[in-house]
């Protein structure tokens, strides 16, 4: 077990697990040692700006979030992937760790050997998804060998065919062919690049809109988030209060002066991603090229949803913004149809929100980003509430998990472990 939970935490951490792929391929490639050291570093380097960036966006947004909670007296259950996962591992660790491992292992053959030519490489949903399945397969009534064995197949199964749906829409935000997405929000990205067809026009885009010369600075990236995210900060402290703020959250400093700073420190992390996305991405795709060449045959690494960043900059602000407002709306709509309230997850509506955002963009411009990011704010709104009951015992632990394909997937199983 020890060593089970080894390879556990070197698979579940995205930096080393990328960083291994980076390496395997420069081998294969024969490449030079500096070369090879420099590549996996970078590698390395990429994914951990990305996290780190992450965590500083997670900050501020959990400042946000206890601002408005304390303002607008907004409780219910609040979706995050990583508190229901602890939760669950005193219960279901083992299974997950095995389904997890396994589920790789079926990814890596069904790359070799189908059309679906994509490698999963974001460890973290990985581990998120195997325990998703682990409750699931428990709660419908399977044990042992058998409960690992399915959770691994459909996992394997998850892992190429989410990337394999969203790759045409990737193709049209990047432009090229290098990399998917692996990310288990796809069925909101999916519907988000529908939604921005229907709604919108791609040559109108995100990018190209026209700002005033007075306001020329609006079109760097970080000043616009900085004056975004400063605006929605301040509203809200001011309806969270001065003696709040600075009693519970900012240790006595002014909570005008406090909320600022929180409102750029969100931007400077939004800024660190982005560097790190560029860092990785210019070292996995050729570094990864060895794999395909050699073990899996044009295989494509499937990479996070920040990855689509920095192709429409505007778009992620956007999305994140109409997602959120989805969110919202669905606080109040979800009593009326019988459910629990979710409180909209500010984590899971930035990056699912602004990655939906990138996609209806790209099909449909602004209207698109707009529509598109909207419909993935409900889509993350209502699953998880749907979802709750089938977790059995975990539903009742004040949160769930927050993307859609967590949903999607629940829900689908949990009926046909009904059915049997």
């Amino acid at each position: 077990m020890k060593f089970l939970q080894v390879i556990v935490d070197i698979l579940g951490t995205p930096s080393i697990l990328v960083g291994i792929f980076a390496l395997i391929g420069l081998l294969l490639q024969k490449k030079g040692l500096a070369q090879i050291i420099s590549g996996t570093l970078k590698t390395v380097l990429g994914f951990i700006l990305i996290g780190a960036g992450a965590n500083v966006i997670i900050g501020s947004l959990d400042v946000f979030g206890k601002m408005l909670n304390r303002g607008f007296s907004i409780s219910g259950v609040i979706p995050n992937n990583e508190a229901i996962v602890a939760v669950a591992q005193s219960t279901f660790g083992t299974s997950t760790a095995l389904i997890m491992v396994f589920g790789m292992v079926v990814n890596l053959i069904l790359a070799r050997f189908t059309r679906l030519k994509f490698v999963f490489l974001t460890g973290h949903h990985t581990l998120f998804m195997a325990c998703l399945l682990a409750v699931i397969l428990s709660t419908g009534g399977l044990h042992g060998a058998l409960l690992v064995t399915v959770g691994s197949v459909i996992l394997g199964i998850l892992m190429v065919v989410s990337p394999a749906i969203l790759h045409p829409y990737v193709r049209k935000i990047t432009g090229t062919d290098d990399f998917a997405i692996g990310h288990f929000g796809s069925f909101g990205y999916f519907v988000a690049g529908l939604v921005g067809q229907l709604t919108g026009n791609k040559e109108k885009s995100t990018e190209s809109i026209k700002v005033p010369k007075q306001l020329s600075f609006l079109r760097d990236t970080s000043v616009a988030v900085s004056l975004t995210m400063t605006v929605l900060f301040l509203i809200v402290a001011l309806f969270a209060g001065p003696a709040y703020i600075q009693k519970e959250l900012s240790g006595g400093q002014n909570y005008l002066v406090y909320s600022i700073i929180q409102a750029i420190t969100f931007a400077a992390g939004v800024y660190v991603v982005l560097a790190g996305v560029r860092m990785l991405i210019a070292e996995i795709v050729p570094a990864f090229k060895g794999i395909a060449d050699k073990l899996v045959p044009d295989a494509k690494p499937a990479l996070d949803c920040p990855t689509v960043f920095p192709f429409a900059p505007n778009a992620v602000i956007i999305g994140f913004l109409s997602s959120f407002v989805a969110g919202l709306i669905s606080m109040f709509l979800l009593p009326l149809v019988g459910l629990k309230v979710i409180v909209p997850g500010l984590v899971p509506h930035f990056f699912t929100g602004a990655t939906a955002g990138v996609f209806g963009n790209a099909t449909g411009g602004r209207r698109g980003a707009i529509f598109g990011a909207f419909a993935n704010g409900l889509i993350i709104s209502f699953l998880p509430a749907l979802l709750l009951p089938a977790l059995g015992e975990l539903g009742f632990q004040g949160t769930t998990f927050g993307d859609a394909d967590f949903g999607v997937v629940g829900l689908i199983l949990s009926q046909i472990m009904k059915l049997f």
